[in-house]
């Protein structure tokens, strides 16, 4: 069997991305494993799917920082602790720094479905529409 990634998914709500990775993920020709969600919001239900599916599950809640840094320190803390090496951002809430961006580069995507700023948050596509947008 080819060594996999280890895989940390960034949730923020119900984690329906991160189920339909996981469910990939039990490919044999899959590159990746995921070891790892990580929420910032302690209520968000992906925890309870991923927990389901028996991965690890970690709650960093970004209100309890008084800085953006501090939080994201604390969150790539766990990331080497859990010796991820590939995070995937899945319906994370948060924009990341540059800061965290430097020290995951090409390691570290986000599976938005914009272009970020344009259409930040949930429904992107509805909102790409209503504009018009067809880029």
């Amino acid at each position: 069997m080819t060594r996999r990634t280890k895989t940390a998914v960034l949730i923020s709500g119900s984690g329906s991305n991160m189920v339909a990775l996981t469910k990939a993920s039990k490919a044999h020709d899959y590159p990746a494993s995921i070891d790892l969600v990580i929420s910032n919001k302690p209520n968000a239900l992906g925890l309870s799917k991923a927990n389901g599916l028996s991965i690890e599950t970690h709650v960093i809640d970004h209100t309890k920082f008084k800085t953006r840094l501090d939080f994201e320190q604390a969150l790539d803390s766990r990331l080497r602790a859990s010796n991820i090496e590939f995070v995937c951002c899945a319906g994370f809430m948060r924009v990341l720094s540059p800061w965290f961006v430097k020290r995951w580069q090409g390691r570290c995507i986000n599976i938005h479905p914009s272009l970020l700023p344009k259409y930040k948050g949930l429904h992107t596509h509805q909102r790409a529409l209503e504009a018009g947008d067809k880029d």
